[in-house]
Protein backbone atom coordinates (compact mmCIF):
# COMPACT_ATOMS: atom_id res chain seq x y z
CA UNK A 1 0.00 0.00 0.00
CA UNK A 2 1.74 2.96 -1.25
CA UNK A 3 1.25 6.36 0.21
CA UNK A 4 -0.36 7.98 -2.72
CA UNK A 5 -3.15 5.24 -2.76
CA UNK A 6 -3.59 5.85 1.52
CA UNK A 7 -3.86 9.74 0.16
CA UNK A 8 -6.24 9.22 -2.23
CA UNK A 9 -8.35 7.10 1.00
CA UNK A 10 -7.89 9.86 3.12
CA UNK A 11 -9.17 12.88 0.03
CA UNK A 12 -12.17 10.54 -0.39
CA UNK A 13 -12.97 9.78 3.01
CA UNK A 14 -13.24 13.91 3.38
CA UNK A 15 -10.68 13.54 6.44
CA UNK A 16 -12.40 10.79 8.21
CA UNK A 17 -9.82 8.46 8.15
CA UNK A 18 -8.00 11.47 9.92
CA UNK A 19 -10.03 11.17 12.40
CA UNK A 20 -9.96 7.84 12.85
CA UNK A 21 -6.58 7.85 13.05
CA UNK A 22 -6.54 9.91 16.14
CA UNK A 23 -9.32 8.15 17.59
CA UNK A 24 -6.62 5.19 17.30
CA UNK A 25 -4.00 6.87 19.19
CA UNK A 26 -6.22 8.27 21.88
CA UNK A 27 -7.26 4.69 22.34
CA UNK A 28 -3.80 3.25 22.65
CA UNK A 29 -2.94 5.92 25.13
CA UNK A 30 -5.81 5.37 27.48
CA UNK A 31 -5.21 1.34 26.77
CA UNK A 32 -1.00 1.45 27.79
CA UNK A 33 -1.80 4.06 30.80
CA UNK A 34 -4.87 2.29 32.33
CA UNK A 35 -3.34 -1.00 32.20
CA UNK A 36 0.22 -0.26 33.58
CA UNK A 37 -1.91 0.85 36.32
CA UNK A 38 -4.39 -1.37 36.93
CA UNK A 39 -2.23 -4.27 36.62
CA UNK A 40 0.53 -2.75 39.09
CA UNK A 41 -2.20 -1.94 41.54
CA UNK A 42 -3.44 -5.82 41.25
CA UNK A 43 -0.26 -7.15 41.75
CA UNK A 44 0.74 -4.82 44.89
CA UNK A 45 -2.42 -5.55 46.40
CA UNK A 46 -2.74 -8.99 46.33
CA UNK A 47 0.45 -8.73 48.16
CA UNK A 48 -0.61 -6.49 50.60
CA UNK A 49 -4.10 -8.71 51.23
CA UNK A 50 -1.56 -11.51 51.77
CA UNK A 51 0.47 -9.49 54.62
CA UNK A 52 -2.60 -8.63 56.46
CA UNK A 53 -4.06 -11.65 55.88
CA UNK A 54 -1.04 -13.04 57.94
CA UNK A 55 -1.61 -10.94 60.67
CA UNK A 56 -3.34 -11.56 63.77
CA UNK A 57 -4.25 -8.55 65.30
CA UNK A 58 -3.67 -5.00 64.98
CA UNK A 59 -2.68 -2.12 66.99
CA UNK A 60 -2.05 1.73 66.28
CA UNK A 61 1.46 1.11 65.57
CA UNK A 62 1.31 -1.91 62.99
CA UNK A 63 -1.73 0.45 61.39
CA UNK A 64 1.08 2.76 60.79
CA UNK A 65 3.39 0.26 59.52
CA UNK A 66 0.66 -0.69 56.98
CA UNK A 67 0.08 2.54 55.62
CA UNK A 68 3.90 2.95 55.05
CA UNK A 69 4.01 -0.60 53.17
CA UNK A 70 0.84 0.44 50.73
CA UNK A 71 2.25 3.13 49.43
CA UNK A 72 0.21 4.69 46.64
CA UNK A 73 -2.08 1.93 46.65
CA UNK A 74 -6.02 2.31 47.11
CA UNK A 75 -5.63 0.41 50.06
CA UNK A 76 -3.16 3.01 52.18
CA UNK A 77 -7.05 5.00 52.16
CA UNK A 78 -8.54 2.07 54.05
CA UNK A 79 -6.04 1.55 56.66
CA UNK A 80 -5.45 5.33 57.07
CA UNK A 81 -9.19 5.45 58.14
CA UNK A 82 -8.67 2.83 60.64
CA UNK A 83 -5.43 4.97 61.73
CA UNK A 84 -7.20 8.50 62.38
CA UNK A 85 -10.35 6.43 63.95
CA UNK A 86 -8.50 3.86 65.84
CA UNK A 87 -10.11 3.75 69.40
CA UNK A 88 -12.61 6.52 68.90
CA UNK A 89 -15.29 4.56 67.27
CA UNK A 90 -17.07 1.59 67.57
CA UNK A 91 -16.38 -1.42 65.13
CA UNK A 92 -20.10 -0.62 63.38
CA UNK A 93 -18.72 3.05 62.97
CA UNK A 94 -15.63 1.90 61.76
CA UNK A 95 -16.96 -0.27 59.29
CA UNK A 96 -19.11 2.58 57.54
CA UNK A 97 -16.52 5.14 57.59
CA UNK A 98 -14.35 2.26 55.32
CA UNK A 99 -17.31 2.11 53.54
CA UNK A 100 -17.25 5.65 52.80
CA UNK A 101 -12.96 5.20 51.57
CA UNK A 102 -13.98 2.76 49.33
CA UNK A 103 -17.00 4.64 47.63
CA UNK A 104 -14.36 7.59 47.20
CA UNK A 105 -11.42 5.51 45.93
CA UNK A 106 -13.51 3.67 43.33
CA UNK A 107 -14.35 6.79 40.78
CA UNK A 108 -10.32 6.89 40.60
CA UNK A 109 -9.95 3.28 39.51
CA UNK A 110 -11.91 3.45 36.42
CA UNK A 111 -10.61 6.88 35.52
CA UNK A 112 -10.51 7.14 32.18
CA UNK A 113 -12.20 4.62 30.84
CA UNK A 114 -15.23 6.50 29.94
CA UNK A 115 -13.02 7.56 26.93
CA UNK A 116 -12.76 3.94 25.99
CA UNK A 117 -16.55 3.69 26.41
CA UNK A 118 -17.01 6.59 24.02
CA UNK A 119 -14.38 5.41 21.50
CA UNK A 120 -16.57 1.87 21.05
CA UNK A 121 -19.64 3.78 20.26
CA UNK A 122 -18.10 6.59 18.41
CA UNK A 123 -15.48 4.93 15.98
CA UNK A 124 -17.69 2.58 14.27
CA UNK A 125 -20.23 5.36 13.45
CA UNK A 126 -17.49 7.57 12.09
CA UNK A 127 -16.39 5.07 9.87
CA UNK A 128 -19.60 4.80 8.49
CA UNK A 129 -20.29 8.24 7.93
CA UNK A 130 -16.67 8.06 6.30
CA UNK A 131 -17.94 5.41 3.67
CA UNK A 132 -21.36 7.30 2.81
CA UNK A 133 -19.23 10.23 1.87
CA UNK A 134 -16.96 7.81 -0.12
CA UNK A 135 -20.38 5.79 -1.61
CA UNK A 136 -21.15 9.48 -3.03
CA UNK A 137 -17.96 10.31 -5.00
CA UNK A 138 -18.24 6.56 -6.34
CA UNK A 139 -21.54 6.68 -7.59
CA UNK A 140 -20.73 10.35 -8.67
CA UNK A 141 -18.83 8.44 -11.36
CA UNK A 142 -21.84 7.28 -13.14
CA UNK A 143 -23.06 10.83 -13.71
CA UNK A 144 -19.64 12.08 -15.88
CA UNK A 145 -19.85 10.99 -19.64
CA UNK A 146 -16.99 8.44 -20.44
CA UNK A 147 -16.90 6.08 -17.52
CA UNK A 148 -18.10 2.73 -17.46
CA UNK A 149 -20.37 1.83 -14.29
CA UNK A 150 -17.93 -0.81 -13.54
CA UNK A 151 -15.26 2.09 -12.17
CA UNK A 152 -18.14 1.99 -9.33
CA UNK A 153 -16.89 -0.94 -7.88
CA UNK A 154 -12.83 0.67 -7.19
CA UNK A 155 -14.40 3.24 -5.58
CA UNK A 156 -17.07 1.04 -3.55
CA UNK A 157 -14.04 -0.70 -2.23
CA UNK A 158 -12.41 2.10 -1.05
CA UNK A 159 -14.95 3.82 0.57
CA UNK A 160 -15.14 0.90 2.51
CA UNK A 161 -11.96 1.13 4.40
CA UNK A 162 -13.09 3.88 6.63
CA UNK A 163 -15.77 1.18 8.28
CA UNK A 164 -13.15 -1.15 8.54
CA UNK A 165 -11.25 0.98 10.37
CA UNK A 166 -13.81 2.15 12.75
CA UNK A 167 -14.45 -1.72 13.32
CA UNK A 168 -10.84 -2.65 13.79
CA UNK A 169 -10.35 0.46 16.25
CA UNK A 170 -13.95 -0.25 17.96
CA UNK A 171 -13.01 -4.20 19.03
CA UNK A 172 -9.63 -3.10 19.94
CA UNK A 173 -11.49 -0.22 22.95
CA UNK A 174 -13.87 -3.24 23.72
CA UNK A 175 -11.08 -5.81 24.53
CA UNK A 176 -9.61 -3.45 26.48
CA UNK A 177 -12.54 -1.74 28.23
CA UNK A 178 -13.81 -5.11 29.04
CA UNK A 179 -10.77 -6.34 30.64
CA UNK A 180 -10.17 -3.30 32.65
CA UNK A 181 -13.57 -3.20 34.31
CA UNK A 182 -13.13 -6.94 34.91
CA UNK A 183 -9.81 -5.67 36.76
CA UNK A 184 -11.08 -2.39 38.75
CA UNK A 185 -14.02 -5.18 40.15
CA UNK A 186 -10.70 -7.85 41.25
CA UNK A 187 -9.15 -4.28 42.47
CA UNK A 188 -12.61 -3.41 44.38
CA UNK A 189 -12.89 -7.13 45.70
CA UNK A 190 -9.48 -6.50 47.62
CA UNK A 191 -10.95 -3.12 48.95
CA UNK A 192 -13.57 -5.39 50.12
CA UNK A 193 -11.33 -7.87 52.13
CA UNK A 194 -8.67 -5.39 53.25
CA UNK A 195 -11.98 -3.99 54.47
CA UNK A 196 -13.10 -7.29 56.46
CA UNK A 197 -9.69 -7.94 57.79
CA UNK A 198 -9.43 -4.78 59.17
CA UNK A 199 -12.57 -5.27 61.57
CA UNK A 200 -11.71 -8.74 61.86
CA UNK A 201 -8.39 -7.80 63.55
CA UNK A 202 -9.57 -4.92 65.40
CA UNK A 203 -12.15 -6.75 67.14
CA UNK A 204 -9.99 -6.66 70.32
CA UNK A 205 -8.87 -3.17 70.25
CA UNK A 206 -9.98 -0.58 72.57
CA UNK A 207 -13.02 1.01 71.17
CA UNK A 208 -13.27 4.18 73.45
CA UNK A 209 -10.24 6.19 74.83
CA UNK A 210 -8.92 4.91 77.94
CA UNK A 211 -9.35 8.68 80.05
CA UNK A 212 -12.87 8.77 78.54
CA UNK A 213 -13.75 5.09 80.32
CA UNK A 214 -12.26 6.13 83.01
CA UNK A 215 -14.79 9.57 83.64
CA UNK A 216 -17.67 7.26 82.67
CA UNK A 217 -17.07 5.16 85.78
CA UNK A 218 -16.13 8.17 87.81
CA UNK A 219 -19.58 9.51 86.95
CA UNK A 220 -21.10 6.09 87.54
CA UNK A 221 -19.34 5.56 90.77
CA UNK A 222 -20.86 9.56 92.11
CA UNK A 223 -23.93 8.92 91.48
CA UNK A 224 -24.59 5.28 93.28
CA UNK A 225 -22.99 6.97 96.38
CA UNK A 226 -25.49 9.53 95.98
CA UNK A 227 -28.29 7.20 95.76
CA UNK A 228 -27.21 5.42 98.61
CA UNK A 229 -26.52 8.16 100.95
Amino acid sequence: MSLQYVSMLIADSYGVLYAMAVLLLVALAVIIDRGWQLRQTILKGRAFVQDLANTRELDRKHLAVLIERAGSLPEAALVDTAYRHYGLADLEQLGNRLDESIQLTAPELDRRLWVLDTIVTLAPLLGLFGTILGMFKAFHVLAAPGHAPTAVTGGVADALVATASGLFIAMLGLLAFNAYNNQVRLILHQLDSVRTMLLNRLDGAPLVPEGRKAQNVDISNTAAYRLEN
